[in-house]
């Protein structure tokens, strides 16, 4: 696996279920967050610069490709990366899979900005910033 894509596992659970006996489609919210939280433990000097107090990580768009239901049992992984750098904003590209058959469950894309918290407004992705997430991106 290239090393610009973290993977994190986690099984589903009965309280991740709706009535139908599939996962939640609101949990799919919490599963995707898992993923960039683990994302971002895999690169620690990055997490600590965009999430050290002086910015925030902020999601504007989120958007939701549901594919197959998952079921309580199954163990799933999610696949995360980067996968493009704009002068504002950036997006990070998502994939639920179902572990025992690498079936597509979920694809997702997140739009994000990074917020000057005392100013409270989107700053450029430039500097030194540009210059830690560039190498990361795989479109």
């Amino acid at each position: 696996m290239d090393s610009r894509v973290s993977t994190t596992r986690l099984r589903v659970r009965g309280y991740h279920l709706d009535g139908y006996g599939h996962v939640n489609n609101a949990r799919y919210l919490e599963f995707l967050e898992e993923g960039r939280w683990g994302y971002f433990d895999d690169r620690p000097g990055l997490a600590r610069r965009l999430m050290g107090g002086e910015l925030a990580f902020v999601a504007v768009n989120l958007n939701i490709d549901y594919r197959q239901a998952a079921v309580a049992g199954d163990d799933l992984e999610i696949l995360t990366r980067l996968s493009a750098v704009g002068g504002r904003s950036a997006r990070m590209s998502q994939e639920i899979r179902r572990v025992r058959d690498g079936a597509l469950v979920s694809a997702a894309t997140l739009t994000f900005v990074l917020l000057d918290v005392a100013a409270n407004q989107a700053v450029p992705i430039e500097g030194e910033i540009r210059e830690l997430l560039e190498p990361l991106v795989m479109e």
